[in-house]
């Protein structure tokens, strides 16, 4: 069995907000295998794949409702974001990267001070944030985003 290469501090940094959120998982990040499947697909289908479903629906119902399928799909391979490094975060008030850039850390799990008082994060956030950086903490970035990578995004 192969080898995997462990990934570099730039990949970890692409993939991986400072506060665990996975942006490689998201469906809006550019360089997500949300949008690279969704392209493919796309792709795969051809421009033309509604004339063909339209023909087909009398067989299958569940194609009579390819355009908005279609129009889903496109959104998806759109990706609009290129993470929370840069500047992208989709919580707009986020404090997260302010913070960790000020204080030089990838992670706040790798932060001396974590956790703080005061992440500047939604409510609803704080507990995943804890719980992502006590496994940065614990396991190591590396670790840390090959969990992120077998597991669903949404769950």
């Amino acid at each position: 069995m192969p080898e995997h290469t462990p990934p570099t501090e730039h990949e970890l940094t692409r993939l991986v907000a400072p506060c665990g959120l996975y942006c490689g998982g998201c469906l809006a990040f550019v360089g997500g295998a949300i949008r690279s499947h969704a392209r493919d697909l796309s792709d795969l289908l051809g421009p033309n794949f509604a004339v063909y479903a339209e023909r087909l629906s009398a067989m299958n119902p569940a194609l009579a409702d390819y355009p908005q399928f279609a129009r889903l799909l496109e959104f998806l391979a759109q990706g609009s974001c290129q993470g929370c490094r840069e500047g992208g975060c989709l919580l707009g008030n986020c404090g997260v990267r302010a913070c960790a850039m000020e204080r030089g850390v990838s992670f706040c799990g790798l932060c001396p001070d974590f956790p703080c008082a005061s992440p500047g994060l939604p409510e609803g956030l704080q507990a995943l944030w804890r719980k992502n950086g006590e496994r940065l903490r614990d396991g190591g970035p590396v670790e840390f985003l090959a969990l992120l990578r077998s597991r669903p995004r949404y769950p």
